[in-house]
């Protein structure tokens, strides 16, 4: 009768139900939101490890960073370094065969610098070398007055490609607004995978472009009317030998090119990591703290049941009491009974938590999947929240424990 087994105990069994019902809402939530965090903590310091450059050249405002391509050769004769990406990100429109605009992001980059900084999960995206032509992208660039031949080739990434029905040797139009007929013939030279990002759905629509060639469609490139001369946003910076895996040599590197900037932000991706590492730290414990409100009501809701069942087994108790029962055996059995209904309330909130996880991987927006996706589901973790949730447990246990054996023997016999 203890669980309410018996027909008459209806409204026990309903008390019993909430309760592992409340305990495990409470235990979904830390398994929902530790698990993703975790994810995706964990997925951004993996990318931040295994990117193929070390130090991040960038500028404050639009496009910040001027006379890119000259500084990027300044940074390659420093030593250690092997590769300086100047990167510029720009939104421009796309007109494939067939009629319409298509607004796409648009990265120009140097072909030889770009290669060797893209991380080992990126290389296999892209095409080894970069068919766009002049690899060092000097010939139009033409010391700074892009008076040279450009090479207008484009590669396009293959959700793009799959969209618009785009293969190699199409002519894809860009310009820089939605209007065509400011927009200029190009080549396309090949396609590219898309990597999944936190900031956005995984079939983005992207091209890459010699940077030139992108600089003066986007009014970076040089002269009175350009708002930055030889505009880019950031330049990826690779090194090579003991910088590349000793943070003194690396901070060393990072130094020498702060050096050659001292107006831009130098940053090396090490530190980015440990600050990471310190961040996600901070949000783990800041839900912890969310998640211990959702505890706290659960629990209380254990508790009040628990005495409920005392109030309901006064005269039970009162007469086990009297019949010479240790007090110890008493406070054992409504321990056992908490915790038996904590554990269960656990378990189903660990399983619940997981399911939640895995429907939003499956049915939330593109965003949230992504995050979803990521979520690493910790064994150690997951049973660390349940021994939290047991230990919280024998607090309410002692609640109803310390009502049960205050209850007057002669009061209860009455």
């Amino acid at each position: 009768m203890r669980f309410g087994f018996g027909s008459r105990l209806r409204h026990l069994r309903l008390q019993q139900v909430l309760a592992i019902a409340a305990v495990a809402t409470a235990v979904a939530l830390p398994v929902v939101l530790i698990s993703v965090g975790s994810g995706v903590s964990a997925h951004e310091l993996s990318s931040l490890e295994n990117a193929g450059y070390q130090i991040v050249v960038s500028a404050a405002g639009v496009h910040g960073i001027a006379d890119a391509h000259n500084l990027s050769e300044r940074i390659l004769g420093l030593a250690s370094v092997t590769a300086a990406s100047p990167v510029l990100s720009v939104t421009i429109d796309a007109f494939p065969a067939g009629g319409g605009s298509t607004p796409v992001l648009a990265e120009g980059v140097v072909p030889d610098e770009f290669t060797p900084t893209l991380g080992p999960a990126e290389k296999g995206l892209f095409p080894d070398p970069l068919p766009l032509g002049d690899p060092s992208d000097a010939t139009h660039f033409a010391n700074g007055t892009y008076t040279g031949p450009a090479t207008d080739d484009v590669l396009v990434s293959s959700p793009l490609a799959d969209a618009k029905g785009i293969v190699n040797g199409s002519k894809l139009w860009l310009g820089p607004t939605a209007n065509e007929s400011g927009a200029v013939e190009y080549n396309v030279t090949g396609t590219f995978g898309v990597p999944p990002t936190a900031l956005g759905p995984t079939g983005v629509f992207a091209i890459v472009l010699p940077l030139s060639n992108l600089q003066v469609m986007s009014g970076v490139a040089a002269g009175a009317n350009a708002s930055v001369n030889d505009g880019a946003d950031t330049i990826e910076v690779a090194v090579s030998g003991p910088a590349a895996t000793n943070q003194t040599a690396l901070e060393h590197v990072r130094r020498e090119v702060q050096q050659l900037v001292p107006y831009y932000e130098v940053s090396s991706l090490d530190s980015e990591a440990q600050q990471l590492q310190a961040a996600s730290g901070v949000l783990i414990g800041f839900y912890l703290a969310l998640s211990s409100v959702a505890l706290t009501v659960g629990l209380l809701f254990l508790a009040l049941v628990l005495v409920r069942r005392v109030e309901s087994d006064r005269r039970s108790i009162g007469i086990r009491r009297a019949l010479g029962l240790p007090r110890r055996w008493i406070a054992r059995e409504i321990v056992a009974d908490g915790l038996l209904l904590a554990s269960l309330g656990g378990v189903l909130g660990v399983v619940g938590g997981y399911l939640i996880v895995r429907a939003l991987a499956t049915w939330a927006s593109a965003d949230v999947q992504l995050a979803a996706q990521w979520a690493i589901f910790d064994p150690g973790t997951l049973v660390a929240i349940v021994l939290g949730v047991l230990a919280l447990a024998l607090l309410a246990s002692g609640v109803a424990t310390r009502a049960a054996l205050r209850i007057e023997i002669t009061e209860a016999l009455r």
